[in-house]
């Protein structure tokens, strides 16, 4: 029988993961300024009180970042993409006019590398503190073997609450109901396989700042929801606009209704070099366009829920029958 192998020599360093517990500690507290886990200590698991619902409906979502990690890892933007998984799956929760209060996330990764994780941690922090929710735990797995060297797996899930009589209702948008689109960051974190396979052959043709900006992390829209909110504007229903574009993302909103948009030109030169390469049709289908972030309300609300965002204008409005077309303003 030979010498006993260690788990260390198998791949994975308990020890190590321990000490990067203790390490991120700080960004896991700042993200417990506006709310906090309810009676944490010892237990495996997180609670969090609902009792100042009067009659709370839990919401959650799941999301990741894609392959836009491959190119924010190769530029060192960890935090980045720790931002874009927090916004992914924090967008989702809003365009239920909830709160977003809990946030686990998954990292796998074949060898524990501590900075390149407090980075990512430190991302998730800066957008969980900025919008008030938890980072409630996560998993950080090693795999080596399983996860390829300078690969990393990411994932998240957010769980959200809602008051029942105060949950979005597309189902009540109707005929003549306005659509207003609110200004993205970037491409945020969708249509990255088109993106690579276009730079497969483009890629001189963008310096290192241009692909840093291209990179820019997925917009949190909590503050246009809180500006409506504020101003008690009811919409009708919100949308996230990712994988899909604009028509996807506004069809499954409706039933025997739809909307023919025109929406502003996207004064963002580095993307506006990608769709360059992009099919002209295909190009609605697969990024935002620039507008991250749709609502639909009454035509008396407008001149509120304009001003609640970046961007805020009128792009359409609902129209019977199905579909969403989309043109750019001429």
């Amino acid at each position: 029988m030979g010498k006993p192998v260690t788990y260390q020599e198998a791949g994975v360093d308990t020890r190590a993961a321990a000490a990067l517990v203790t390490e991120i500690k700080g960004d896991v507290a700042r993200t417990q300024k506006q709310r906090q886990l309810y009676n944490s200590f010892g237990l495996f698991a997180a609670a969090f009180d609902l009792s100042d619902y009067k009659s709370p409906v839990i919401v959650t979502g799941c999301d990741g970042v894609g392959t836009k990690i491959e190119l924010l890892l190769e530029y060192g933007m960890e935090a980045e993409a720790g931002k874009d998984l927090i916004a992914m799956s924090v967008n989702d929760i809003l365009t239920t006019g909830g709160d977003p209060l809990m946030f686990l996330d998954y990292i796998g990764i074949a060898k524990l590398h501590p900075e390149r994780i407090k980075r990512l941690i430190s991302g998730m922090a800066d957008y969980l503190e900025d919008c008030g929710c938890i980072l409630a735990g996560g998993e950080t797995a090693e795999m080596p073997g399983i996860v390829p060297p300078d690969v990393v797996e990411l994932s998240g899930f957010c769980i959200g609450a809602v008051e029942k009589d105060e949950i979005i209702k597309p189902e009540t948008a109707k005929e003549g109901d306005v659509f207003i689109g609110y200004a993205s960051d970037g491409f945020h974190a969708n249509g990255w396989s088109l993106i690579r396979r276009i730079l497969e052959t483009a890629r001189d043709e963008f310096s290192e700042d241009e692909m840093r900006a291209m990179l820019a992390p997925t917009r949190q829209y909590h503050d246009v929801t809180n500006a409506l909110k504020a101003s008690l504007v009811r919409p009708k229903a919100m949308a996230h606009i990712t994988g899909g574009g604009l028509p996807e993302n506004l069809e499954r909103l409706f039933r025997g209704l739809g909307g023919d948009l025109e929406i502003p030109y996207w004064e963002n030169p580095v993307a506006q070099k990608i769709l360059s390469h992009a099919d002209e049709e295909d190009r609605f289908h697969t990024f935002n366009m620039g507008l991250g972030w749709v609502v639909i309300v009454d035509p008396a609300d407008v001149d509120a829920a304009c001003a609640a965002g970046p961007g805020g204008s009128v792009i359409g409005t609902v129209r019977a029958g199905d579909g969403i077309t989309v043109k750019v303003k001429s």
